[in-house]
């Protein structure tokens, strides 16, 4: 069985009386024949990577490009410095988002969640959440599998690649995962958490896919900072009992229709947008020489 909707997820959940990650767990299970145990060590993995692609973060890496690096360790230092606005907390989610999505431009080991080029988005999101707040690795993985069954939904409905339905399909997805992870940490039950997945990815809408140099590096890594602040503003107004006036499930259609009429230029193949400005052409030409 494969969730098709967000609705059907929320149903399951209030027929049987279990949480929404539970309803993910077991449709894991069947899915993929394995035990409980199993499912869970594997989301396990899946979370350590994340933490290890963190931790071995090095700001003195550029990318092959020399586009993009040490801009992690600069936000880092800043916080230090008691430069920022944002507050701790979402100081260090952006660092994280960053850091994440450098250490993919410069090849290191990430964790697709749920592309390449949003990598950032829930790592930052749910690190930063675990640091501050102590939580366990077992609510950790179980938000994991709150973002997991989101990201189902999408795929099923609309899209996750870029290439196929603009960066909203990848950073407003990754975006959608991870704020319905956040509400769940926080105490939201199923609908809070699909409300709070289609307030994060109608804010990111049209969202286009305009990779300078058809790299994964500009504007994807700062994009990865966008979708997770978004993430946690949508989390709270979602915690708070603010709605979506639009349904979910219609929310996930209307990205897909939009990126469906989303030219070729602005779906991955840099040739529109930022990629077809004077300097992000500069830019592809430099490359092409290399």
């Amino acid at each position: 069985m494969s969730f098709r909707s967000l609705e059907e997820i929320i149903l399951q959940c209030d027929k049987q009386q279990k949480p929404f990650w539970e309803i993910i767990l077991e449709e894991d299970m069947e899915e993929r024949m394995v035990t409980a145990t199993e499912s869970i060590e594997k989301m396990e993995q899946l979370y350590l990577a994340m933490k290890h692609a963190d931790e071995v973060y090095d700001e003195r890496l550029k990318s092959a490009s020399n586009l993009v690096g040490g801009d992690g360790a600069r936000m880092n230092q800043a916080m230090v410095e008691n430069k920022t606005l944002s507050g701790p907390f979402i100081s260090e989610v952006i660092a994280k988002a960053l850091k994440m999505g450098e250490s993919n431009a410069c090849m290191k080991k990430i964790v697709a969640a749920p592309t390449a080029g949003s990598c950032g988005v829930i790592p930052a999101v749910l690190l930063s959440y675990e640091e501050k707040y102590q939580a366990s690795r077992q609510r950790m993985i179980e938000a994991l599998y709150v973002a997991s069954g989101i990201g189902e939904v999408i795929a099923a409905r609309a899209f996750l690649a870029g290439a196929a339905g603009g960066c909203q399909a990848e950073i407003g997805s990754a975006s959608a995962m991870a704020a319905g992870a956040l509400t769940y940490l926080n105490g939201g039950n199923q609908e809070n958490i699909a409300h709070a997945a289609a307030m994060s990815l109608k804010n990111l809408l049209g969202l286009v896919c305009d990779t300078v140099g058809g790299l994964v590096e500009v504007p994807c890594v700062k994009r990865n900072v966008v979708g997770a602040v978004n993430a946690i503003a949508s989390a709270d107004m979602a915690v708070a009992g603010i709605r979506s006036q639009i349904p979910p499930d219609e929310v996930i259609d209307a990205m897909r229709d939009i990126g469906e009429v989303l030219p070729r230029s602005l779906r991955e193949t840099g040739e529109g947008g930022l990629a077809a400005t004077p300097t992000g052409q500069e830019i592809m030409n430099r490359l092409i020489k290399q």
